[in-house]
């Protein structure tokens, strides 16, 4: 059973990696709130890890915590746990909690130094590239990559 109002929970909660090591996590007020309702984050990222609150939170233009950025974010096996709790000195504010795969939420960079050697007497092209850097596998199978040839 959620303590709290109904409807005070934070919605669309929603979280991304980029550039290997950063991630944004974005959310809503919930539809109920109270005005005065403020929210805070707080993830582990495995279960031997201590909670840790949000260290630079985004805030709306009246001061609301509406999501977070951090940095130096290092991709475990296990799924991250996320919590967001809410305070208002006129309700109790329901929680709102997630389990997230980290690598599923990270979005990659395209592949890098990029060549193409073509022969023409042999009518054929060698396309070569390197992988994306992610910070949680070294492992090029883990890709599948997806080529578009347009001749001019």
């Amino acid at each position: 059973v959620f303590a709290g109002m109904n409807g005070s929970a934070i919605e669309n909660f929603s979280c991304v990696i980029y550039n290997i090591s950063f991630m944004n996590c974005t959310w809503q007020a919930g539809r109920d709130a109270p005005g005065d309702t403020q929210y805070f984050l707080y993830w582990k990222n495995s279960r031997y890890d201590d909670a840790m609150e949000c260290e630079l939170y985004i805030t709306d233009e009246n001061g609301r915590n509406m999501g977070c950025r951090f940095q130096n974010v290092k991709i475990e096996i296990e799924k991250a746990y996320f919590l967001v709790n809410g305070s208002s000195k006129n309700s109790l504010i329901q929680f709102y909690d997630e389990y997230i795969q980290l690598y599923k939420i990270e979005k990659l960079r395209p592949p890098s130094n990029i060549t193409v050697n073509c022969d023409e007497i042999k009518n054929d092209c060698i396309i070569q590239w390197q992988r994306p850097q992610i910070s949680h596998s070294k492992k090029d199978k883990c890709f599948k990559y997806e080529i578009n040839i347009k001749y001019k």
